[in-house]
């Protein structure tokens, strides 16, 4: 708690600092990346009321200019805290009003990052109370932060949920490794990489050439790994005498397979561990071994996480394969960089879709490494064998047989097609259908996960409407009528009604024009403040519209609306009307969970 106070409230006001004394402009837009930042929004809430703002008003204000990116499909990742420790930090004054953030209502700041449990503040629904602009960090994680935080937007579809999502990326020249960045400056065409949105020149690296810079990138994992295990065994106490087998462990010409990341459970570090004999056999084939270089942290409270590196390393004892399985502790950037560039595979083998996005094994693409995934996290959105492999999901099964399954899957992709590509050398000793894979894969995925990518998308699809509201809501007499409009409406919305829906055409067929029409009474509401809508679709087999449009009404007078629908799909005919609250400072009407059906 104390940490994330410093992170947002000392955030904001070192950045306001920093503007001050440096002669530049202030923010517009404000970007909470993770929970962790959220009590920015409330420093900045209180600055507002300091100032002589109303809190729907300051609210409204920095909603409109926040951006707030989720990073966990997991609900045991977000941040929750107790609800009194909350308000013992924000430290309340006699009127109710923080004393670190100085102005900001304590008790409604407390409603803000509430939740189903009254003891639990939480920062995630923190973080989306706050912003108007929500994001996951790839479209898989998009969909399932949309199911995860549905609660917040009730009455309204997970679909509408107002949560994008922009894939994340990787920076280009710090995660690729000298010898290969010659190789992603042919593809791009000498053209910068930094702005290149597209990798075309695919063959400008000879096959002859490109194996050989792959071999000396796996050649320094191997020789890097071999000195950074005799470091480890001596500092748990081993004699040098002991150690000389850490010589060879690795061999430089295997096939070499990367896993390195956070240990939590759900990673599912151990699953490769799921037939014992069958791994050991494939380890040890004399003609084709393979061979794993592992790293990572468990987390110091994950228990779960420490027993699976416990069981990986005894296995590799206990099975005679501690040179074929090797785990380097300590894992850091340093030796990030030497993973992801000498492996041959990077292995990602989560619980789907528990992977965010999984940005490890876009550093792995960039050198030259070959995917083999679970589909989740960003190779969701990629999924092709012809790039990668592809590690078939289990659902409906329970967690032990879905796990069996899936190592199957693992050792079958392994074993018949990942080593023999490999290891089928034409005279000159080349692989050419794994160099030709790894063409393609750095080409077209590259440019896909690069960190410009992902920057432009933030732009484009987040920073510039961001700042657009942001603008608006400077204007403070317009925040100042925003928020009374917004009083307004949730004051008179239980005098909306819909009393009448027709189709004026009958029962349409696919290609034919339905007409729809509805009586609406708005009670104390204006026209302008709602937006009128048909929702039309096939009827679903427990008559519910199947991925429905939504259209805009058009208003006749007196109440009444209508609108045209192409009927596209075969099947029952479906439709309503909805009303829902319209102004220029909603992104969404989600966003005030007001909507109104027939009856």
């Amino acid at each position: 708690m104390k940490q994330e106070l410093v992170l947002g409230v000392g955030g904001v006001r070192a950045v306001q600092r920093f503007c001050e004394v440096s002669g530049l402009a202030q923010p517009d837009v404000f970007h909470m990346n993770e929970g962790h930042a959220g009590f920015l929004g409330i420093e900045r809430i209180g600055q507002l009321i300091t100032a002589g703002e109303s809190f729907e008003t300051a609210l409204a204000t920095v909603r409109a200019s926040t951006l707030f990116t989720t990073h966990t499909p997991v609900p045991a990742g977000i941040d929750r805290f107790d609800m009194h420790l909350a308000q013992r930090y924000l430290q309340p004054l006699a009127d109710g009003t923080s004393r670190l953030a100085a102005g900001a209502p304590v008790a409604r700041v407390l409603e803000l990052g509430g939740e189903d449990d009254p003891q639990r503040f939480n920062m995630a629904h923190l973080g989306l109370r706050l912003a108007q602009y929500a994001n996951g960090v790839a479209k898989l994680h998009g969909a399932v932060s949309r199911e995860m935080f549905k609660d917040l937007y009730p009455n309204f579809d997970v679909a509408e949920v107002p949560i994008t999502s922009i894939t994340n990326g990787v920076h280009v020249p710090t995660w690729t490794r000298g010898p290969i960045k010659s190789v992603i400056n042919s593809m791009a065409g000498g053209r910068d990489v930094a702005t290149a949105d597209r990798w075309e020149n695919a063959d400008a690296v000879g096959s002859a050439e490109l194996w050989r810079i792959r071999d000396e990138l796996r050649r320094e994992l191997v020789e890097r790994a071999r000195g950074l295990s005799l470091e480890s065994w001596e500092e748990r106490g081993a004699q040098e005498a002991e150690l000389g087998w850490t010589k060879n462990i690795l061999n430089p010409d295997a096939l070499t397979i990367g896993f390195a990341r956070r240990v939590s459970t759900y990673k599912r570090l151990t699953l490769m561990l799921q037939q014992p004999e069958r791994l050991r056999r494939i380890l040890l084939n004399e003609d084709r071994p393979v061979q794993f270089v592992i790293a990572g942290k468990a987390h110091p409270a994950d228990m779960g996480g420490k027993q699976l590196l416990q069981q990986l390393v005894q296995f590799a004892d206990d099975a005679g394969v501690r040179d074929r399985i090797v785990f380097i502790p300590d894992y850091n950037i340093s030796l990030g960089k030497f993973l992801v560039a000498g492996s041959d595979i990077w292995l990602n083998n989560p619980i789907r879709p528990q992977e965010a996005s999984g940005t490890s094994g876009m550093k792995a693409v960039m050198n030259g490494c070959l995917t083999m995934s679970i589909s989740d996290g960003w190779w969701d959105e990629i999924a092709d064998d012809e790039l990668g492999w592809t590690i078939p999901t289990v659902s409906n099964a329970d967690a032990h047989q879905r796990d069996a399954w899936e190592a199957q899957a693992l050792y079958d992709i392994l074993e018949h097609e990942i080593v023999p590509m490999f290891y089928d050398r034409d005279s000159q000793g080349i692989p050419q259908a794994w160099v030709d894979k790894v063409r393609r894969s750095m080409s077209q995925v590259g440019p896909k996960v690069a960190a410009e990518r992902m920057v432009r998308d933030y732009v484009e699809q987040l920073y510039l409407p961001a700042g657009r509201t942001a603008r608006i809501a400077a204007d403070l007499d317009r925040s100042r009528r925003f928020a009374d409009w917004q009083q307004r409406v949730i004051a008179g919305w239980n005098g909306v009604a819909v009393t009448e829906v027709h189709n004026e055409v009958g029962n349409p067929t696919a290609g034919d024009d339905a007409r729809i029409s509805a009586q609406v009474d708005l009670g104390s509401l204006l026209p302008e403040d709602v937006l009128v809508e048909g929702v039309a679709g096939r009827v679903g087999e427990f008559g519910e519209l199947e991925n429905p449009v939504r259209l805009p009404m058009v208003p006749l007078g007196e109440g009444r609306y209508e609108v045209a629908v192409r009927t596209n799909e075969t099947g029952e005919f479906g439709y309503t009307v909805r009303v829902v609250p319209n102004h220029e400072l909603l992104r969404s009407p989600a966003e005030m969970g007001l909507v109104r059906f027939p009856g």
